[in-house]
């Protein structure tokens, strides 16, 4: 037993995972998930506020590199700030249940901009990514927040890290310097604004892409990290006793546990809204028909999904009763459920203000999430109905198809019909040997 466990077990797993080729299903689920990311990146690169932050970047940052659905070409690092959080701005992308996080929200960016940058293939983009979603999900498993952090920006960095030194042609100890250098500097991000209504939050992830982009190029450079320093970081950052701690194996790949998003909220908002939607043919045309409505659902969503009448995006991204509501007055939860316009909605705020949350001990009790819903109409009738899966789910992972169905929603407006569906092709087509540039080339906006 050494005083560096993390270290140890890391090193054994970049060691495992740094030179064979990905098995086909990681390579095909890494793929997906390169695909998904973009999309919500394109739909979140058209909310003003992201356009402005692109027009703010590129006047102090401007460089050579182009993402789709952007205009400005920016450098390195503000490209991987850039990308992230746009991709995060819908509350539309990936994560690892395991980890409860987003190991590819962090790991891509710092991947993607490296790639372009640097002339880099598909498939060597798809390595870099399938390793940082590694690195990240095994650490994100053991290092839980603390009470009042959120988890992006946190551990997600390692990812960001490890992909950054693998795109760098660096070593697999230097990729392991890169975490423990990235370690140094994990921030105990906030969820505070998510209560407040404030997007600042969406900067985590691309923060934490930067950072570990930063601590790759350090570590290839020669800078040498004090070998225990990811343990010092669960200690202090994280409050935990690192002795304690230890990464699963590296039997299974990560990659194809993870899930993709069907819907525009928080995963945990995704339940009820499932049960909303398969229970919306039974409901009048009318709203206002619609009485009382009871959620019941496990503890953890309330608890980090609890936000009420939310005045802003992020708050609604993180609110099982506007979800529900949105859900039950439109039959679905896209990237426009939780914009300013959807918020304005009288007739469904006044459903929202409806939503009773209950905690459902069965579930907490078995470990399950899920919800069920019973809502109550002005002629007397309950209606019931309940999710204990959506798309994305283990048992129901986002098939290909879905996949690109969802993007081609997301991409659509920004990049026209056309373009979208031929960059949603190359991503799942493209010969792995082909230049990641070929791949993502933005597409001139067409005709509508």
């Amino acid at each position: 037993m050494t005083d560096t466990p993390l270290a140890d077990a890391l090193a054994a797993l970049l060691a495992a995972r740094w030179d064979p080729p990905l098995p086909p299903e990681v390579a095909r689920r890494a793929r997906l998930l390169l695909l998904d990311t973009v999309g919500c990146a394109i739909a979140g690169a058209a909310a003003p506020e992201v356009a402005a932050l692109a027009e703010a970047t590129m006047a102090g940052r401007r460089g050579s590199l182009r993402l789709p659905g952007f205009a400005v070409a920016l450098d390195i690092p503000a490209a991987a700030l850039l990308f992230a959080t746009a991709a995060c701005w819908d509350e539309a992308c990936e994560g690892l249940a395991r980890a409860h996080g987003r190991p590819g929200l962090h790991t891509l960016p710092a991947v993607l901009a490296l790639g372009l940058s640097r002339g880099a293939t598909l498939g060597a983009v798809l390595q870099a990514l399938a390793l940082g979603y590694e690195v990240a999900g095994r650490l994100g498993e053991v290092l839980r927040i603390r009470r009042g952090m959120h988890v992006d920006g946190t551990w997600g960095v390692f990812g960001a890290a490890a992909g950054a030194a693998r795109m760098l042609g660096a070593s697999a100890a230097e990729a392991l310097d890169a975490v423990r250098i990235a370690a140094l500097g994990v921030p105990a991000s906030l969820y505070l604004p998510i209560r407040r209504g404030s997007a600042a939050r969406n900067l985590y992830a691309g923060q934490a892409a930067e950072r570990g982009i930063a601590a790759a190029i350090a570590a290839a450079s020669g800078i040498a990290p004090p070998a225990d320093a990811l343990e010092e970081a669960a200690r202090v950052a994280f409050g935990l006793d690192p002795a304690g701690l230890a990464l699963a194996p590296p039997e299974a790949w990560l990659l194809p546990e993870g899930y993709l998003k069907p819907f525009a909220a928080v995963r945990h908002a995704h339940y009820p809204a499932a049960a909303a939607i398969a229970l919306r043919p039974r409901l009048p045309a009318d709203p206002g028909a619609i009485i009382g409505i009871r959620l019941r659902t496990y503890s953890e969503a309330i608890a980090y999904a609890g936000n009420r009448a939310p005045a802003a995006p992020i708050t609604a991204q993180f609110s099982l009763s506007w979800a529900t509501a949105h859900a039950l007055r439109h039959g679905a939860l896209g990237p426009g459920a939780c914009r300013p316009e959807a918020l304005a909605d009288a007739a469904t705020r006044r459903l929202e203000a409806l939503v009773a949350i209950e905690a459902d001990p069965a579930r907490d009790a078995a470990g399950r999430r899920g919800a069920s819903l019973l809502v109550r109409l002005a002629d007397g009738r309950e209606l019931a109905a309940e999710a204990d899966s959506v798309p994305g789910d283990a048992d129901r992972p986002m098939t290909e198809a879905e996949t690109r169905a969802k993007v081609l929603d997301y991409a659509r407006p920004v990049l026209g019909g056309a373009a979208a569906a031929r960059l949603a092709e190359a991503i799942c087509s493209a010969p792995e040997e082909t230049p990641l540039a070929a791949v993502l080339m933005p597409q001139e906006p067409e005709d509508r």
